[in-house]
């Protein structure tokens, strides 16, 4: 194969897939690092693809770009709420206490299902939510068998949630029993990761405090880095995804002992 259809073919795997591995490339095409390197860059540079560690994602991935909250919930609505499901069934079964919802569209269908739901405890006491988002609090207010705890910030309009160091101070301060967060990237070397630094500082903050962290995040976001990380791989004890990740970021999960659902 010339050089010229080989990286066609990368282009149109990246188009397909919106990633691709370096190794698992130079594999298929039967050549060398160096050569996979090669085409990248050429590809690079022509615009049909970005670099990133390991190998290349489309030119439209960018590390610090970010969609609203209004564009976010009409991508991948089937599996972000297959992955809530899966969240409610985790939440029901732990019997938690307190429980903090982390901005972001996937966690936002986990709060739609439990307006449907009796979320009261055995013991007849309230569940209770804390979160930063306005959309998820705003949602839960007047639901029967929650109590609402919001916490306070600086709003950041593109997603609605608070930020900076009233809301990661705040979440300090709490031990909760369970906190389902979402990411940008979830990747083997980098962790968790969203491309707003003051956002990252709060989701820092709430999976230091929790006892059980739960990361929801469909199959467009593994592999991927974004500008900032906020936890490592072994910070997080589940995530539930809608498709089976990758062979790198599986060995990675599996050597933190992170528990994969797939939903």
């Amino acid at each position: 194969m010339f050089a010229e259809e080989r990286q066609e073919e990368i282009a149109r795997l990246v188009a397909q897939s919106r990633r691709v591995n370096g190794a698992e490339l130079a594999k298929r095409f039967s050549v060398t690092m160096e050569t996979v390197r090669r085409d990248l860059a050429v590809l690079e540079k022509s615009g049909k693809l970005r670099r990133v560690h390991g190998g290349a994602v489309s030119a439209d991935q960018s590390t610090s770009g970010e969609q609203g909250i209004d564009s976010r919930q009409r991508i991948n609505a089937d599996e972000k709420r297959r992955i809530a499901a899966a969240a409610l069934d985790v939440l029901v079964d732990s019997g938690a206490g307190a429980v903090v919802l982390d901005a972001g569209s996937t966690v936002e269908m986990l709060a739609d299902l439990l307006l449907h739901r009796d979320n009261g405890l055995q013991d007849g006491q309230e569940r209770l939510i804390i979160t930063h988002a306005l959309h998820i609090a705003a949602k839960l207010a007047d639901t029967d068998g929650i109590g609402l705890e919001l916490v306070g910030g600086r709003i950041r309009k593109l997603t609605w949630a608070a930020t900076g160091a009233r809301a990661s101070q705040h979440y300090e301060q709490l031990r909760p029993d369970i906190a389902f967060v979402g990411c940008n990237g979830i990747h083997a070397q980098f962790g968790l990761s969203t491309p707003d630094p003051i956002e990252a500082v709060v989701k820092t903050a709430i999976v230091r405090g929790a006892r059980r962290v739960v990361a929801m995040c469909d199959h467009s976001k593994q592999d991927r880095e974004t500008l900032m990380k906020f936890c490592s791989l072994p910070e997080i004890d589940t995530l539930i995804t809608d498709r089976a990740p990758g062979a790198e970021l599986s060995r990675a999960l599996e050597e933190a002992n992170v528990e994969v659902i797939v939903a």
